[in-house]
């Protein structure tokens, strides 16, 4: 059966134009000339890829993407943008929308064919799901609440029964290192020097260092100025690819929030972890990263909220109200350590291979068996 891709356009001659490139390629082809009609056609068809205009004048090519990932029958679909518009910022609002790529006006028939190639081969991939290790996105909802701590522990439970790395994408942030002792100049900006075509498992071993919990570790440094380093998502989507190729769990540090390139990694994840405090703000900026991640097309059942507890304190928002807030059922909520994590960081090892009979310990394998239950379910 031949590949069907739905081509979007309000311009007739470019629909048609490129509607005949891709025959030519063998593909089968069917047209919609403005976004209502792409919507109807995506939910109707189910093609095996959608080419997207972005300025159309009933509804942009944004809003149209928006909605495909919204709606459970077309959000995998994998989605070309195609405009003439060029400015970045043009590219960066199609990749947050939910698209896989971004063709400009006029384009080859040969790099057409070559993108539509590659985004296909990503997609069949993806179902097929090559046996790449699961990956877990871990997201603060702001910062200091202790999300590579969680990580990290997360991390080393996986990492005592199966193979498991651990990347850190706070580029010129990374605490990672320090907290576990790990002094080394191999990081993951050695291997962004690659392009993606690149990237695989010989580069990335070379930088991979081994810590004693039997996390591999894929290092940022805490240098400021690695944080000017501007990646393309197709390397960093290399890398994860790469590390859940040769490891059964991949553990991915994102920082804070989302921005053009977090929001291309989550939706290459398994598991998004939000962490946040327990107080009126924090949940507020979670329940917002929480509907950001919905709209964007991820599944609410592959988020999962966790509560972290940093001081004693007898003045906090309740579970219940705290749920009421989100709008979701919290996954976790972790009892305040702060001696127990002060000395598991000065002894450069996690709290659960430093203290592994502690309460809270006990309180993050929950939240394994949690994710292993969502995963099964």
């Amino acid at each position: 059966m031949a590949t069907k891709i739905l081509v979007v356009d309000d311009d007739v001659d470019s629909l048609k134009l490129i509607g005949l490139m891709l025959q030519r390629q063998g593909y089968e082809v069917n047209g919609a000339n403005s976004g209502s009609q792409a919507i109807e056609r995506a939910v109707a068809e189910q093609p095996d890829l959608i080419i997207l205009d972005v300025m159309m004048p009933d509804m942009d090519g944004y809003t149209v993407c928006r909605q495909l990932r919204e709606n459970q029958r077309t959000r995998g679909i994998p989605i070309i943008m195609f405009t003439a518009k060029t400015l970045i910022d043009d590219k960066v609002a199609g990749f947050e929308a939910g698209a896989d790529d971004y063709l400009t006006k006029p384009t080859h028939p040969a790099e057409l064919a070559s993108r539509v190639k590659a985004v296909l081969a990503r997609s069949a991939a993806a179902r097929r799901g090559e046996n790449l290790g699961i990956a877990y996105a871990f997201l603060g909802a702001k910062g200091g609440v202790g999300t590579t701590t969680l990580a990290t522990n997360i991390g080393a439970l996986l990492a005592s029964h199966d193979t498991t790395a651990m990347l850190d994408l706070r580029l010129g942030q990374g605490s990672l290192g320090l907290s576990l002792g790990l002094g080394r100049n191999t990081t993951l900006a050695n291997v962004l020097g690659h392009s993606a075509a690149d990237i695989n498992e010989q580069v990335l071993q070379r930088e991979i260092v081994e810590h004693n919990s039997g996390m591999r570790v894929l290092l940022s440094s805490s240098r400021p100025r690695e944080s000017q380093l501007n990646p393309t998502p197709e390397a960093v989507l290399a890398v994860l690819k790469g590390l859940r190729a040769f490891n059964s769990n991949v553990i991915v540090d994102l920082g804070v929030g989302l921005n053009r390139l977090t929001a291309r990694v989550v939706r290459e994840t398994n598991h998004v972890i939000i962490t946040a405090e327990p107080n009126r703000v924090c949940l507020t900026l979670a329940r917002n990263l929480l509907q950001e991640l919905q709209q964007i097309g991820i599944s609410d059942a592959n988020i999962h909220v966790v509560i972290i507890n940093r001081v004693q304190s007898g003045v906090q928002t309740a579970w219940q109200e705290a749920e009421r807030l989100l709008g979701k059922t919290i996954a976790a909520i972790i009892s305040p350590v702060p001696e127990l994590a002060y000395q598991a960081t000065e002894a450069s090892t996690p709290i659960v291979k430093y203290q592994p009979d502690s309460a809270v310990v006990g309180q993050f394998s929950k939240l394994v068996e949690e994710l292993h239950k969502h995963a099964a379910g």
